[in-house]
Formats: C-alpha cells, sequence, structure tokens
C-alpha cells in the first residue's frame, strides 16, 4: 500500500499513521473477546484499531486457504476445524464465531509492530519515515486485507434494491499527495466490486475523485473504509461525502481509471497546483456574500462577480441568482476563458461555485494565479452542500449531475423551458438520434409531436438512418455545436448576467458523461 505525503506533515509520521504510545497490550490481558480492547482505546485510535482488526482478520483466515490441487478445483477452499468452508461467507462466519480470541491476539501483534515502527522511526528523516510507513502498509499484498468484512451481511442487504429510495449516491473528492495512483485504482476496483458499487473514480497524483452508487448499506461501508485509510483519514472527513437519492443504477458500470488531473482542467497540475485556492466560504457563509451582492448589484455598487464554473448544460436548469454563466462546453475550456475575459476580472472580488467543489479548487488557484482580482472566494462543498443547507435559498433551478438522473430537485422553481414551444421545462433527454451526446429539452407535448431530437440536422441524421439501417455512425457535429463559439467573449458584466434566455435559445445541449 502505498504511503500519502503532505509537505506540511512530512515530518509527523504519527499524524500519518497511529499513536499506542499510552495502550497497553500485554498478551495477559488478551484473553478476552476483542470488545474489552477496543475499550481500552480513545475514540481516535478506535478506527486504526479497526483497520489492525481487519488485517488480522484477512491473514487468519488466509491460513486457512487450502491448495486447489487437493481437491481438484480451481476456486479458493479453505479448512478450518476439520471443517471444509467453499465460499467466504462460511470461512469468515466460521472464524468470526469460533476464533474471536485468536483475532484478537493477532490484533494486538499488528499494534504492537505498528508501535515499535513507530517508535524506533523517530529519529529518522521525514523521508525515511513515509518509505518506513509504505513497508509496513506494503507488506501485505493481500487486496482482502484492505477491504470491508461483508461476511455478516446477506448478499440482498448489500447490493439492495433497485428503486431510487432504496440506494444512493456518493460524491466526494480529495486532494492529498500520493505516490502511488496505480495501486490506488487497483484497490478501488476491487472495493468497489466487493461493494457491488458503480460510478467512476478519478485517481491521480493529486488525489482522488468519485462519484459512486449503490446500496445504502455498500455507501457507508464504502465510507468508513476511505475514513480509515491512512491515505486519506488526514485529508478526508464525513462531511466531504454528498449523498443523494439513487443507488448503483444510476450509473452504466463501473469506470475507474488513473489520470494526471482528478478534474479535467487541462492544465497540468505542476502549473496550477490545488494547494493555492481561494478562500473557502461555509454555505452559511457564501449565503451571506450572495445576499450582499445580489442587494448592491441592483443598485449598481457591487465590485462583486458571481461566477458559476460549470458547463452551460448545467447552469441552463440551475443556477444562482445574478451569476455570471459562461457559455461553455467543457471546463477544460475555463482557463481559455479566463483567458479571454481577463479584463472583466480586474480589481473584482469573485465568488466561485461548482456542483461539489472540485472545480473550484483549481479554478480558483487558476484565476489567482493571474493577479487581476481583489480576491477570489469559493463555496466549499458546492452547490450541493449549499442546497442542504438552504434549499429555498438564491439558487434557482436543479442540480445537474453527471449520471443518469440528470438533474437534482431541491425546490420547485423552474428557470430553463422547452426548447420548442418555450413552456417552462427542466427534463433532459439525450438527442434521439444515435451518437449524438446532445442533451435536449423537450417537453412532453413537443415529445409526442416527435420533436425528440437536438436539432433539424440531427432529426434528419435519425430519419436517414431509419431508413438506411447500414449508415449506422454520424459525426456528433450539429446546428447546436456549430453556433456555439469554443470561447465566448463577454463584452460586459451587465450583459451576461444570467436570468433568463429567450425561448429556443439553444436548442440542444451539449454533454459527454464522461470521466
Amino acid at each position: 500500500m502505498p504511503s500519502s505525503t503532505s509537505p506540511d506533515r512530512g515530518d509527523d509520521l504519527e499524524a500519518c499513521v497511529l499513536r499506542f504510545s499510552d495502550l497497553d497490550l500485554k498478551d495477559t490481558g488478551l484473553i478476552d473477546p476483542s470488545s474489552h480492547l477496543k475499550a481500552q482505546l480513545d475514540h481516535s485510535t478506535k478506527k486504526k484499531y479497526s483497520f489492525a482488526k481487519k488485517k488480522a482478520f484477512a491473514l487468519f483466515v488466509k491460513t486457512k486457504e487450502v491448495p486447489a490441487s487437493a481437491f481438484e478445483c480451481k476456486e479458493k477452499w479453505w479448512k478450518c476445524c476439520q471443517q471444509l468452508f467453499k465460499d467466504k461467507i462460511g470461512i469468515h462466519r466460521h472464524v468470526a464465531t469460533q476464533h474471536a480470541d485468536e483475532i484478537c491476539h493477532q490484533t494486538a501483534s499488528i499494534l504492537k509492530q505498528l508501535a515499535v515502527t513507530l517508535s524506533s522511526s523517530k529519529s529518522l528523516k521525514s523521508s525515511d519515515k513515509r518509505d518506513l510507513l509504505k513497508e509496513y502498509l506494503t507488506h501485505d499484498h493481500e487486496m482482502s486485507a484492505w477491504l470491508p468484512d461483508t461476511s455478516c451481511f446477506s448478499p440482498n442487504k448489500l447490493i439492495g434494491g433497485q428503486g431510487i429510495d432504496e440506494g444512493e449516491v456518493l460524491l466526494y473528492y480529495c486532494y492529498c499527495d500520493l505516490e502511488d495512483p496505480r495501486w490506488i485504482c487497483a484497490w478501488q476496483t476491487a472495493l468497489c466490486r466487493h461493494l457491488h458499487l458503480t460510478g467512476k473514480v478519478r485517481i491521480a497524483a493529486e488525489g482522488i475523485n468519485g462519484t459512486v452508487g449503490g446500496s445504502k448499506l455498500a455507501t457507508k461501508l464504502y465510507v468508513e473504509v476511505m475514513l480509515s485509510c491512512p491515505l486519506f483519514k488526514d485529508y478526508l472527513c464525513k462531511d466531504d461525502f454528498k449523498t443523494s437519492k439513487g443507488g448503483a443504477h444510476c450509473f452504466p458500470e463501473l469506470r475507474v481509471g488513473v489520470f494526471e488531473e482528478i478534474v479535467p482542467m487541462g492544465i497540468s497540475p505542476n502549473m496550477i497546483s490545488y494547494k493555492k485556492p481561494g478562500i473557502h466560504l461555509s454555505p452559511g457563509e457564501f449565503h451571506k456574500e450572495v445576499e450582499k451582492f445580489l442587494t448592491l448589484a441592483s443598485q449598481e455598487q457591487s465590485d462583486t462577480i458571481l461566477l458559476d464554473c460549470r458547463n452551460f448544460y448545467e447552469s441552463k436548469i440551475g443556477r444562482f441568482q445574478g451569476c455570471l454563466a459562461p457559455d461553455i462546453r467543457k471546463f477544460s475550456y475555463f482557463p481559455s476563458y479566463v483567458d479571454k475575459n481577463l479584463e472583466l476580472f480586474r480589481d473584482k472580488r469573485v465568488l466561485m461555485y461548482c456542483t461539489g467543489g472540485i472545480r473550484c479548487e483549481r479554478g480558483s488557484a487558476y484565476l489567482k494565479a493571474k493577479g487581476v482580482c481583489k480576491e477570489v472566494f469559493q463555496l466549499k462543498g458546492g452547490i450541493h452542500k449549499y442546497l442542504e443547507e438552504f434549499p429555498d435559498g438564491f439558487y434557482k433551478g436543479k442540480l445537474f449531475v453527471f449520471d443518469e438522473r440528470y438533474a437534482l430537485s431541491y425546490n420547485s422553481d423552474v428557470v430553463s423551458e422547452c426548447s420548442y414551444c418555450g413552456v417552462q421545462w427542466d427534463q433532459y433527454k439525450l438527442c434521439s438520434t444515435p451518437q449524438c451526446c446532445q442533451l435536449v429539452l423537450s417537453c412532453p407535448a413537443c415529445q409526442g409531436q416527435g420533436f425528440t431530437a437536438c436539432c433539424v440536422t440531427c432529426q434528419d441524421k435519425g430519419s436517414r438512418q431509419a431508413s438506411s439501417p447500414a449508415q449506422n455512425s454520424f459525426k456528433e457535429e450539429c446546428e447546436c455545436t456549430a453556433r456555439r463559439p469554443r470561447i465566448p467573449r463577454e463584452l460586459s458584466l451587465q450583459a451576461r448576467l444570467l436570468v433568463n434566455k429567450e425561448p429556443g435559445s439553444d436548442v440542444g445541449e451539449d454533454v459527454q458523461l464522461l470521466m
């Protein structure tokens, strides 16, 4: 298991792992059930005890494996107490009920080994300490040691139902230096599959960014594992995980990968680092700032810009009142947008926001690096956290999400309209023409008349494909993308204050649901 390093905490190995200086681990005191040992620990150490116990459990089960050739089978079997177990659930239940004392002893042994490691590391340089930590964490190469024990749960409970009220979707990110992103990728893949989670997880040397869906039990276990992992425990807290109704059905599959950036801004993290972001404001603080901004803006006295860092199809169905919403297709266009409209931000206070906060981390760092703004602020936790606290606040409309739900609703406001007839409507559907990645706002009445494509060009493509099945591929570009400038230039702040758009504009909304 790789280690996580931070320039601020490199000299404090104890802060990266565990503290056991006050723990009595004499063998004579470990004959009681493991709960007695756990009771001796303070709150901060209980999480580390849980890690050691899981490791001890996995090691014990590993010793009970029977070589495949012994029974002429390819699957793993286990033998313990003269009983043969052909599945993990059986051996896990047996060990948990019949060998609690042995697991307790093994747990204490692991804790003592780590205590010795920490003690001997006090005289080492910070780089040596990181290597020591890495050596300890990678001592057991079995991925199962880093997966939660689910043997006490039935498969049906872990997988859960497919109803939207029976599952959950998690959204989170964590910026921290990771030495071995590919190991994290393999572990995250194993962890999500173990918990029957679907979704998308991006991993890079700068951290991790994920949105996963599954049963409420599965997402709860996932959060517990992430919070107890030595790589993330000093950076993540429970409040960093945003939750919404959903489940595994919200994603077509599980995709976990290693990238240069955990959110694609298109600029190397070595050039613009997450370590130099704007000032974080809590939802309550941001709410007060927006209230002040709207009051002064109405009097034309404001020196503040309320900046939406999302793509145009996101802000179209929901946004903060009075915001500046760039007409861009991708976040990777954001730096060019800032460069092209730099004078707009000169001597301004900028309040930035996005869905969950991650785009603002590096987006604010980029804007700050330009050196033209008075101050740059960002909404901590993004719109997601703001709406949890202020569902009827200054954000109006739906919150766009990158999964098959498309949007979350926290209030009854509808700020967009049907692209064909202009009636209020904010429920996206994909263009009916295959291979087109545009999103369409078409009300039920217009859909009933066959208006299901993003534009006339795509409607024609669909007709031609229906009459000629062999012609099954078309370019994504159509009228919707052709008439939209890649990087728009803002004439003035007043011209871009987004309140309402004229009906019929932006017939198709382009989005690729990719991480």
